[in-house]
């Protein structure tokens, strides 16, 4: 490859016309990694050894049309086409795809000269050097000595087996046994193209010198500098690679980003690997419109398991109220997030995570996270092979402007214990949970549950095919709540102080596959019917904490009880029916269902209007799946009104398209009119995103997220109809071993000082490198 340093051709390339033959194929082959100038074990593959009556060191006499094959000082085996031996210069000439081996390299040849008086062994045409790592050497000349240690080369290239390749125009190896690479170049790029035909890498680095230390696997860079598309771009002092594959301490390479609030920013790393199983990154941030942000992370790999530690910090005005009038402080703000997960026995795992930041602006402001809450767990859990227990606990940071924090509560303790019985108890499955859970918050209605209960469960199969599935459920609950007023809603309430319930449930579920023929493939029609029997139950008179999101879906229609959690149950007689439909042919798959429900008995009323459960008859529910190979996704989730078929939530997502050409889209809207309950209010947005290639390597990309809802559907906020929350295009060119590109993001709403606005960024990534 012509350059800065002339390293030749035959280092980093091979043409199309020498790939014809086999030595030129196999070089173009050859994958890259470290080169260790050090020994490879490959095994002998002689049946037999011949020795000579005048030495003790072993060789085959010359042999026509029969492949040579004997040993060089008991060390070194060989084979060879042809092997000549000169008693007087006592020298051994090897000849013909020459192969040495011991236990630690080979070195493939077409011509080697041993010298049994100095021990040298001199190895020329196309030679193939390969240690024990993989990692292989191309040159025409080498010379070894006894102990299989290579000396000086030239012209050669270096075939790092992780992933990379050095072509230089000289080599010496030192007696400390570090090997000195004069005017050499780097790449991880292909330099063959899919014919085997020679190609520019994308990207190189050449250096003055480059220092090869086989005992530490280290590859150190003098004078170095990055190359792309063949422009010197940027001096990359201190640089260095492993060769193992393993991380290496350094920098990384700089982001570029322009930012509404936070002005010009240019931010960099420092990765540093302490041990083979730790590491630390630090970071910093600058901006010209907002103080410096520093960062650190800290990852630790134990025995037992893993963990790691991640802190932002500055000081910087952020709104210190939401109110009509906000104000602004200068403050110290942050965000730390930590996680980890234990083995501590074949049973026994430890899990956690801790997310907390200063305010509600931080994480967005800095473009961190969008999340609006963070949540904190601690989770000890024991499994084996018929009980599971669960000792859990978690706390919620909500980061939203109009959220109570003293509402939010703290779970601790948050216990599950569940048991199987192997028994067959009346032909079924019979398992015993017992549950209990405290919740408490600062400034809001305190909760203690526990409950026990035990469910069983028989499937059998009838002589015509319905599969039938009896289920019977036994629980008692009880609760103890504190500050029930300071609840908004009433129906969550519940009484103050102790309370008893005692849940029962039975039902019969039958479901009756039907295949058959149909389009080409094969279709399974499955109707199904469910009943469904509890008392009335106490729920009123229970606070509910986990089943206030309560909405008739495909995916709750078949429950026993259809609300998300344990604090209410749907009590009374029901029967639910529906039907599934599924479709499969060679490339394609289609699969439907629908059904309604329709409650025989009227009791307590725990549905609010518009859930599409508050009445007898239930809504209609159903969801549409199509998938066509890998390019067609297609789902549909619906509801319909039961007295007028009103869509009261259309849902679609789909996707069309590769992963270099696709487009995707997301709609949802929710028209329910429920007014009692602040957690269900009705919503319209539309999704979109697309990436379209042009030619092999460039493509552009955009995506967008659209607020429909109008001030109808909302109310309290007011909307009008179409209001973009944010959008996002950019440009990018990706190959075998480089990326970048370029995004502009707008977002279109003010969130305390994560103001709405345009950002502007530049990423850019170098395979091999460890960049991003």
């Amino acid at each position: 490859m012509s350059g800065t340093y002339g390293v030749s051709v035959k280092g980093f390339q091979r043409s199309c016309a020498r790939k014809a033959s086999g030595k030129a194929a196999l070089a173009s082959a050859m994958m890259l990694g470290s080169v260790a100038l050090a020994p490879v074990a490959i095994a002998q593959e002689a049946p037999e050894q011949i020795p000579l009556p005048t030495s003790s060191d072993q060789v085959s006499p010359d042999s026509q049309g029969q492949r040579s094959e004997g040993e060089i000082g008991q060390k070194i085996s060989f084979e060879a086409n042809e092997v000549a031996y000169d008693s007087e210069g006592e020298t051994i000439i090897a000849r013909g795809d020459v192969i040495l081996r011991n236990e630690q390299a080979s070195v493939r040849a077409d011509e080697v000269v041993w010298d049994r008086k100095t021990g040298a062994i001199k190895a020329s045409g196309s030679v193939r050097f390969v240690d024990r790592a993989g990692n292989q050497v191309f040159t025409e000349t080498v010379e070894l000595n006894d102990a299989f240690e290579a000396g000086a080369m030239d012209e050669l290239l270096l075939a790092l087996r992780t992933g990379g390749r050095l072509a230089a125009r000289s080599a010496d190896r030192g007696e400390d046994g570090i090997v000195s690479l004069n005017h050499a170049a780097y790449s991880a790029c292909p330099v063959t193209d899919e014919k085997g035909c020679a190609r520019n890498p994308s990207w190189r680095i050449t250096a003055d010198r480059v220092m090869f230390d086989p005992a530490e696997n280290r590859i150190r860079f003098e004078g170095a500098t990055l190359e792309i598309f063949g422009t010197r771009l940027l001096p990359l002092p201190g640089l260095a690679l492993r060769t193992d594959g393993s991380a290496e301490s350094g920098f990384l390479v700089p982001d570029f980003r322009i930012d509404q609030v936070n002005g010009i920013e240019l931010s960099g790393e420092y990765y540093a690997r302490i041990a083979d199983n730790k590491d630390l990154t630090l970071g910093a941030r600058v901006f010209t419109e907002a103080p410096p942000l520093v960062s650190a992370e800290w990852r630790h790999f134990t025995e037992k398991g893993a963990y790691q530690i991640t802190g932002y910090a500055t000081n910087s005005r952020r709104v210190a109220n939401f109110g009509v009038a906000p104000t602004t402080t200068n403050e110290p703000r942050g965000h730390l997030f930590a996680n980890g997960s234990f083995i501590l026995s074949p049973n026994w795992t430890l899990t956690g995570s801790v997310r907390v930041a200063s305010d509600r602006t931080f994480l967005r402001r800095y473009d961190i996270s969008r999340d609006d809450r963070l949540r904190s767990t601690i989770n000890l859990e024991r499994i084996d092979d018929n009980s599971y227990l669960s000792i859990a606990g978690w706390a919620t940071q909500t980061l939203r402007i109009a959220a109570d924090q003293g509402q939010i509560p703290v779970a601790i303790p948050a216990i599950d214990y569940r048991r199987n019985f192997d028994e067959d108890l009346l032909g079924g499955q019979f398992q015993l949970q017992a549950n209990t859970l405290s919740l408490l918050r600062t400034e809001g209605q305190d909760t203690q549950r526990a409950f026990a209960g035990a469910r069983w469960d028989k499937k059998t199969l009838t002589p015509l095919g319905q599969l039938v599935t009896f289920t019977g459920l036994l629980r008692g609950d009880v609760y103890n709540t504190n500050d029930t007023l300071s609840t908004v809603t009433e129906a969550f309430r519940g009484n103050e102080g102790f309370t008893a319930r005692g849940v029962a449930t039975a039902a019969v579920d039958i479901e009756w596959p039907l295949v058959g023929e149909a389009f080409g493939g094969t279709q399974v029609f499955t109707p199904r019917v469910q009943f469904v029997a509890s008392p009335p139950t106490r729920n009123l008179d229970i606070p509910n904490e986990d089943a206030r999101a309560i909405d008739l879906e495909d995916s709750n229609l078949f429950a026993l009880n259809r609300f998300s959690g344990y604090d209410r149950v749907e009590d009374g007689a029901r029967v639910t029916y529906g039907m599934d439909w599924e479709v499969n042919r060679p490339g394609w798959r289609v699969k439907t269902n629908i059904g309604q429900s329709y409650r025989l008995s009227n009791e307590e009323e725990i549905f609010p209007d518009g859930t599409g459960l508050s009445d007898r008859f239930s809504d209609f529910v159903g969801r549409t799946e199509v998938r066509f190979r890998n390019f067609v996704s297609f789902t549909h989730r619906f509801r319909l009104d039961k007295d007028n078929v009103a869509v009261r939530r259309n849902e679609i997502d789909a996707t069309v398209g590769s992963q270099r050409n696709y487009v995707e889209l997301g709609y949802l809207r929710l028209d329910r009119d429920i007014q009692t309950v602040e957690d269900l209010p009705d919503r319209e947005e539309l999704r979109a995103a697309a990436r379209i290639t042009i030619g092999r390597n460039w493509s552009v990309f955009g995506s967008g997220v659209f607020n429909l809802t109008n001030e109808d559907e909302d109310p309290v906020f007011a909307p009008d109809g179409f209001e973009p929350i944010r959008t996002r295009f950019g440009i990018a060119y990706r190959d075998d071993c480089i990326e970048f590109g370029a995004t502009w993001r707008r977002d279109f709403i003010t969130f305390g000082d994560a103001e709405e606005g345009n950002s502007f960024q530049v990423f850019f990534a170098l395979r091999n490198l460890g960049f991003r």
